[in-house]
């Protein structure tokens, strides 16, 4: 089994039977979010915001080490769990705007997770969607401003096909950031009684043949 807790913005925990992995943990200051005490042997981080990449606040699983930081693209095995960092764009023009971001593909336990970081673009080029076309459960941003809005995610969402959807990076309460609201995504999926939940607990037999959106409550 395949826990994920959404800890607000871009940051999730991920654990795996044997392994945890953390994505773009934040600086509690800078987003105005309740401070971060996280536990994880992987720290992901997809660029280099103060609300995604404050490595420093996890620490390791294990005693007397520290976990290990992925920071870019390239392709990573550790204790079991494989990432994969695939290059992409903050913005829709090519990166001019506000930089690069690293999507990343992770696999725990045969599930296949896509972390979307801060995407910009509002189409995935061919070669990264050939990357991400074994995707399982997708984190995907929504809030615009800074990253792809509502309207702009189910295009990405049909280039990618998961089948499970998880909206992050949107307007919560505490933060400092004026993003949109999550509703406005639910709204343009038709999903707009979707119940938050405290986490997602998923197996590789118990993965929907449906596509099911689930809102997770941000674990402070």
């Amino acid at each position: 089994m395949v826990d994920i807790w959404w800890h607000g913005q871009a940051c999730f925990k991920i654990k795996g039977k044997k392994t945890s992995c953390v994505i773009d943990p934040y600086e509690s200051e800078f987003t105005g979010l309740n401070s971060l005490k996280l536990q994880a042997d992987i720290v992901c981080i997809t660029h280099d915001h103060q609300d995604h990449n404050n490595f420093k606040v996890v620490k390791s699983e294990a005693e007397n080490t520290n976990p290990f930081v992925i920071n870019g693209s390239g392709e990573y095995e550790i204790s079991g769990i494989n990432v994969v960092g695939i290059s992409s764009y903050h913005d829709n023009q090519n990166g001019t705007e506000r930089g690069k971001n690293t999507i990343y593909l992770i696999t725990v336990d045969e599930i296949n997770i896509v972390h979307l970081g801060d995407l910009g673009q509002k189409k995935l080029t061919q070669d990264q969607v050939e990357q991400l076309s074994v995707c399982d459960i997708l984190l995907i941003p929504v809030g615009g401003v800074y990253t792809i809005e509502a309207k702009d995610a189910p295009d990405i969402i049909s280039q990618i096909e998961p089948k499970i959807i998880v909206p992050m990076h949107y307007k919560i309460e505490g933060l400092k950031f004026n993003l949109s609201d999550v509703n406005q995504f639910l709204a343009t999926m038709g999903r707009e009684k979707t119940q938050p939940q405290p986490k997602l607990s998923i197996s590789k037999e118990k993965l929907p043949e449906e596509v099911e959106i689930v809102v997770l409550e941000a674990n402070g």
